[in-house]
């Protein structure tokens, strides 16, 4: 009773002070609006953190994948998925079910680091607990030796958002970013606003092919023909070889052994000559060293690895790439056959196309 007189005073006083109660009414407006705005957010949830069986995904309206990938993952649509950079982002999913008689998810990121892939891998297998089909896109970083440090890009990783309960963290939707993307999701429900990409991650994010110029592409593999810097003194020896570190490689590992029935391939993706290291070179021969390692994590864990990452009839012609990272639709599709043909021990393509490196072993399944 004392206490609830004590504030009937301080109201009656205030009352008669016109700016305090000015600062009392604004102060009360603004904590009204930030929780109409925070309970809009959480009914939108643009991140799907309710996202399950028998509730579907938002639709992917992030720029950012990072934020959007894992309710495509806890959805129960999918039991394949396709993770790496945006070298396999052109891999269509609906394409890859109809090879491999599967539901796949693209959940390929751009610039996305090994940690950040396994990051969506292992939420992958939290939610599916016997995927049909893992690929795996892997590019240079994953033979880095700062793999373990470089972790992140300047790109938000939400890692909040790859927790088993994710609903725990609904508070870090009270943000603008949240707002804005809840905005986004409401006008596309509203039919105002479509999709930024398909439901299953899929995106041709490279120009239509109508579009293509083969000029300012040659410009582009050009730029980039220019040989790197030597990395250390010639060819690396064998203790050389021993010593390189890649402590990536050893989350693919871990990743592969938790799934032994699962269909899992890797692949080294078809980069433009330009960017691949001179043959001889001491970059040649981490390269090589790289792939080595992975090779024998394919063969422990039962994988197919399929390097498309070489000097062939495909990654020479400058016609077939926008720029030396990404080639056109068309060796995208030829890409996902690949998969299928290699994964069944078929033989390798006369234009050298791709190698299987762990063939032998394929061939005694």
């Amino acid at each position: 009773m004392v206490a609830a007189s004590d504030a009937d005073a301080r109201l009656e006083a205030a009352a008669g002070r016109p700016w305090e109660r000015f600062c009392l009414t604004l102060a009360a407006a603004a904590a009204s609006s930030a929780a109409a705005i925070f309970l809009f957010v959480l009914a939108v949830d643009p991140y799907g953190l309710r996202v399950g069986p028998g509730r579907p995904p938002a639709p992917i309206m992030d720029l950012n994948q990072r934020f959007m990938y894992p309710q495509i993952v806890r959805s129960g649509r999918y039991d394949s998925a396709v993770f790496g950079t945006s070298t396999i982002r052109l891999l269509d999913p609906q394409r890859l079910g109809a090879l491999f008689g599967a539901r796949f998810a693209n959940l390929g990121l751009n610039a996305g680091t090994p940690w950040e892939q396994i990051q969506l891998a292992r939420l992958l297998l939290g939610h599916v607990r016997q995927p049909k089909v893992l690929i795996f896109g892997l590019d240079l970083p994953w033979c880095s030796p700062d793999s373990d440090r470089d972790r992140l890009t300047f790109r938000t990783f939400p890692a909040w958002l790859y927790e088993k309960r994710p609903l725990r963290y609904a508070y870090k939707l009270f943000s603008f970013k949240s707002l804005e993307i809840a905005g986004r999701v409401a006008l596309n429900r509203l039919g105002l606003m479509p999709d930024r990409i398909r439901a299953d991650g899929y995106e041709v994010f490279v120009p239509p092919d109508a579009r293509y110029d083969l000029a300012p592409a040659r410009s582009h593999t050009a730029l980039q023909g220019v040989p790197p810097p030597p990395s250390g003194k010639g060819p690396l020896s064998d203790a050389d070889r021993a010593a390189l570190r890649m402590p990536a490689l050893q989350w693919l590992d871990d990743v592969l052994t938790a799934v032994p029935e699962t269909r899992k391939i890797l692949t080294f993706p078809p980069v433009h000559v330009s960017v691949q290291p001179t043959p001889g070179s001491r970059a040649a021969d981490e390269e090589a060293e790289c792939k080595r390692r992975v090779a024998e994590i394919a063969r422990r864990t039962g994988s197919t690895l399929i390097d498309f990452r070489l000097r062939s009839a495909v990654t020479m012609e400058d016609a077939n790439y926008w720029d030396p990272l990404h080639y056109r639709v068309a060796i995208a599709d030829r890409l996902a056959t690949a998969l299928l043909d290699a994964a069944r021990g078929g033989p390798e393509p006369a234009d050298g196309f791709y190698r299987v490196l762990n063939a032998a072993d394929r061939a005694g399944r």
